[in-house]
């Protein structure tokens, strides 16, 4: 038989208070009363020793706030990077006191609505919806008014969610701006898009505004891509095959590779072609994935924020549950630069 859970009333009992003066210290709100801290002091020892938890799902009635909030997500954890936009999310519901409870819907819309009911089963607070590539969705009808926020992804139909993104059209211009800092003005394609913005993966929000940032600042510059290659799928083999494409027909003098899962084939691609990295051709990309640091020359990339994003997203959802957001519904997390090796001055 479980033991009996320690109750408000009873460390009221054992501090020789009422159950209103005990409730009014252990919610932190003693001093504002005016209660004396050694009263406070007695209470909070009272309900140490006695392991005294508060319960959550009454509070929840007399609030109407469980403090619990819904991570609902196409993948969860699968990579260390999807594993970083969760720990995000869970450190910043823990720093204010709320509990994170996830779910993965795996793409599936069936299953996303039925997790999204659970959730509001559970009486969340609030819910954020997450995407571990950033993408268009549609976003699903709920009958409940509670408080959503979607995370690394964009509506695609007008919507009054709130939504936190990382900040890929920045990034597209720190890429550009990195090579041209190099001293880098001509050949210069791009692997995996363009060089028109028509030339994109379908449904690819990344691919569109990186490219859009990528083409602003070189426009300002006076500089005109050589060329560009799409790469439907944006994994090393297509990386390697779109390279090895190109060097069969010219000897670029810097490449701007979409992910670095397309840098890594751009690599193995040069490498065959007895070119080197950065001496004959320079390398920038983006994402900053586990292994960017790791090869050589290690690679010089722009890095997905899904730490910061995971906060973000969180953050917003507490303003909007709490009322005190500012209004504002599109929120861009800076991507920052991982300047490492794989960029260098072009050979005269």
């Amino acid at each position: 038989m479980s033991p009996r859970r320690v109750t408000l009333a009873d460390v009221a009992e054992a501090a020789g208070v009422s159950r209103s003066t005990a409730s009014l210290v252990l919610s932190g709100r003693g001093a504002e009363l005016r209660i004396s801290a050694a009263v406070q002091e007695r209470i909070r020892a009272a309900a140490d020793e006695m392991g005294y938890r508060p319960n959550m799902v009454s509070a929840g009635l007399r609030t109407g706030r469980t403090r619990t909030i819904g991570f609902v997500s196409d993948t969860v954890a699968t990579s260390r990077l999807a594993g970083d936009m969760i720990k995000g999310a869970i450190e910043a519901a823990r720093d204010r006191g709320f509990l994170l409870f996830i779910g993965e819907s795996e793409g599936d819309a069936e299953l996303e609505g039925a997790l999204l009911e659970a959730m509001h089963d559970r009486q969340v607070d609030g819910i954020v919806l997450a995407s571990m590539y950033t993408r268009r969705i549609s976003v699903p009808k709920s009958p409940r008014p509670t408080s959503v926020v979607l995370l690394n992804a964009v509506p695609k139909t007008s919507s009054p969610l709130p939504v936190v993104v990382p900040d890929e059209v920045e990034a597209g211009r720190t890429a550009a701006r990195v090579l041209l800092e190099a001293g880098h003005r001509e050949g210069i394609h791009l692997i995996g898009v363009g060089p028109s913005t028509r030339n994109v993966p379908r449904d690819s929000v990344a691919a569109v505004e990186r490219l859009v940032g990528v083409r602003e600042v070189f426009a300002e510059a006076g500089v005109k891509l050589a060329g560009g290659a799409l790469c439907r799928d944006w994994q090393p083999e297509e990386g390697f095959a779109a390279t090895t494409e190109l060097l069969s027909r010219t000897t670029p003098r810097a490449l701007i590779c979409l992910n670095d899962r397309i840098a890594f084939g751009a690599y193995q691609a040069l490498d065959d072609a007895g070119l080197t990295v950065p001496d004959d051709v320079s390398v920038v990309s983006f994402d900053d994935h586990s292994l960017a640091g790791w090869v050589r020359p290690r690679l010089t990339t722009v890095a997905l924020p899904h730490y910061d994003l995971g906060r973000k997203a969180v953050e917003v959802l507490l303003a909007e549950i709490d009322g005190t957001a500012t209004g504002e519904k599109f929120h861009r997390v800076p991507m920052p630069l991982r300047d490492r090796d794989s960029v260098a001055s072009p050979r005269r």
